[in-house]
């Protein structure tokens, strides 16, 4: 009978509003603790250059006027934990997918460990909460170094139970618990056959650097890619902001609490597309985004939303290389040695809320693994009222923790 062994990295985050006509006195500028977050810089280039590959290659997948929202954090994060327990071409496999060809497994992992350590304390003025948990099935025996490394790396809780429905509402009330109530189910069941779920649960919530009055919020109409228009809830904030871009898109930088966390807005020109965009971004074109700080007044505007994703992502890792995984010739012989598994899915589940205030996200990464036998003086007008981009990031480790395309958003 196969046996499931289920990863779950449950990873919730960031993102918010904004508003108009705030006056100096209006902007907190309270000092707060901020600690850089260090990783090398062939492993941060590595990361981002994943995050670019995995959103051009699921937005392929996708409908071209559906929101998409993940977070290449989470799934790197997810995929990092499998990789402790893959072997020889399969391990090879994973890092080149993740673009960590030539760092070693002991590099890597310490660079996990520096994100989960330090991230969670980089800004004082921002809430992170970063977790792991190993839940597994009492009677499967599971290799003493695969879970030190999970526990000593990743600090993860690793707890032996008997599968039932005890069970069940103990790894889900971690998630919610983990995720502000924002996860608040990431099993539906336990069946008869898994053996294990991996969790990580990341939380973020910020507030705009730059404080703005809600009664600024307006109706305007949204220009969908379709040719249909749509009223939303227009969020409008006049301010100074760094401004970078192409002659295709104007990027607009959003700090949070003290600055170390940001949400960079892609705004097309009216010429382009969103998905034209997105589907041609470099970590070139990232890099000098991140280096353009000089900052101009803007008047901008930005819909308030919430959305929810899920997506299986099988086929999106296929293409982007990762295929040993998924059949029963896959080497992941340092989680079991005795019983060969095979992984059964890859997916994501995300929440995003964007107010007047701030940000708060939400991902989980989850995988499945089966036992086989076998500027100016007069300011900018900038408003978002057509398909846009988004990315979350850290800046002094330059990870990116989220990335969206805003192709309807639904206005509360």
């Amino acid at each position: 009978m196969n046996k499931i062994l289920k990863i779950k990295m449950l990873i919730p985050a960031l993102m918010a509003g904004i508003l108009l006509g705030c006056s100096n006195d209006e902007i907190d500028t309270a000092p707060g603790e901020v600690h850089p977050v260090q990783i090398p810089a062939r492993i941060s280039a590595g990361t981002n250059d994943f995050a670019f590959d995995f959103f051009k290659n699921l937005q392929q997948q996708e409908k071209a006027d559906d929101n998409l929202f993940v977070s290449p954090l989470s799934l790197h994060m997810a995929m990092g934990m499998l990789l402790n327990g893959a072997e020889n071409e399969t391990a090879a496999e994973i890092l080149k997918t993740l673009k960590m060809e030539g760092v070693s497994l002991t590099d890597l992992n310490e660079a996990y460990q520096t994100l989960l350590n330090d991230m969670p304390v980089a800004d004082s003025k921002v809430t992170l909460g970063l977790a792991n948990s190993v839940w597994y099935r009492n009677t499967f025996q599971v290799e003493t170094d695969f879970k030190n490394v999970l526990n000593q790396t990743f600090n993860a809780e690793v707890t032996g139970l008997e599968f039932n429905k005890t069970a069940l509402d103990k790894i889900n009330q971690w998630a919610s618990d983990k995720t502000n109530g924002k996860i608040k189910k990431v099993l539906d069941q336990i069946n008869p056959d898994d053996v294990m779920f991996l969790l990580n649960a990341l939380y973020f919530k910020g507030d705009w650097v730059t404080k703005f009055d809600s009664g600024n919020t307006k109706d305007r109409t949204f220009h969908l890619q379709s040719g249909v228009d749509k009223n939303v809830k227009m969020m409008y904030s006049k301010s100074d902001f760094a401004l970078s871009g192409s002659e295709k898109y104007t990027a607009v930088k959003l700090p949070y609490g003290n600055g170390q966390f940001e949400m960079t807005i892609l705004l097309p020109n009216t010429q382009h597309s969103i998905n034209e965009i997105l589907s041609s971004f470099t970590t070139a074109e990232w890099t000098k985004i991140k280096s353009d700080t000089a900052k101009t007044g803007v008047n901008l505007g930005l819909p308030r939303f919430t959305l929810e994703y899920s997506k299986k992502l099988n086929e999106t890792l296929n293409k982007m290389g990762i295929s040993a995984i998924f059949n029963t010739a896959a080497e992941l012989g340092k989680i079991n040695r005795t019983v060969p598994t095979m992984v059964s899915f890859v997916k994501q589940d995300t929440y995003l809320g964007i107010d007047e205030k701030g940000t708060e996200a939400a991902a989980v990464t989850s995988i499945g693994i089966v036992a086989t036998s076998a500027g100016p003086t007069q300011p900018l007008q900038i408003i978002c009222d057509r398909p846009f981009g988004i990315i979350i990031s850290e800046k002094t480790s330059n990870t990116i923790l989220f990335m969206g395309r805003i192709m309807n958003p639904d206005s509360k």
